[in-house]
């Protein structure tokens, strides 16, 4: 018997109740990016239909902006391997990045999610944290909740990309 979409499935242990929406957003995202990654070629991977961001800038933006969130969350500073990293998440490399490759990253950095919030107990939820080069103010809450919406939201770009590609309605 097939589960129920991850939002259905009910507590997660040793995950506060106020985030396990949050959890079970990324669970979702992983199960459906697994399904577009699983026989992308390279050149499907890094390919910008129309100019629009490529399969693989998704999966690397993904695993990377959830470990920066990560950071503000837990109230550190950006390293400078993060910025170098971000500024080459749409760069495919020499040679072309595979997408199982992308996807092991991505499916590590939901486990450090994961563990960052099973770490982040409630009364820290509303404590506040900086985020950015400017250190807007934001919530602990805030961030975590940033990357649940940040990765579903790349996650159906993902999708709809793979769908041009291969001409899929």
């Amino acid at each position: 018997m097939a589960l129920p979409e991850a939002w259905l499935r009910g507590p997660i242990p040793g995950i506060a109740r106020e985030l396990v929406p949050l959890a079970r957003a990324l669970e979702q995202a992983e199960e459906d990016l697994e399904r577009v990654v699983s026989d992308l070629t390279i050149e499907e991977l890094w390919t910008r239909p129309g100019g629009a961001a490529s399969l693989g800038f998704h999966l690397r933006h993904i695993a990377g902006s959830t470990d920066r969130l990560l950071a503000y969350a837990r109230g550190a500073p950006l390293t400078e391997a993060q910025r170098k990293a971000a500024a080459l998440e749409g760069d495919p490399g020499v040679p072309p990045a595979a997408a199982s490759d992308l996807f092991v990253n991505v499916r590590a950095a939901f486990g450090r999610a994961m563990d960052e919030m099973r770490a982040t107990a409630p009364g820290r939820l509303h404590e506040e944290c900086l985020v950015g080069r400017a250190a807007l103010p934001l919530t602990v809450f805030g961030a975590l909740f940033h990357i649940a919406e940040h990765v579903q939201r790349h996650t159906g770009q993902a999708i709809t990309t793979l769908k041009i590609l291969r001409g899929i309605s």
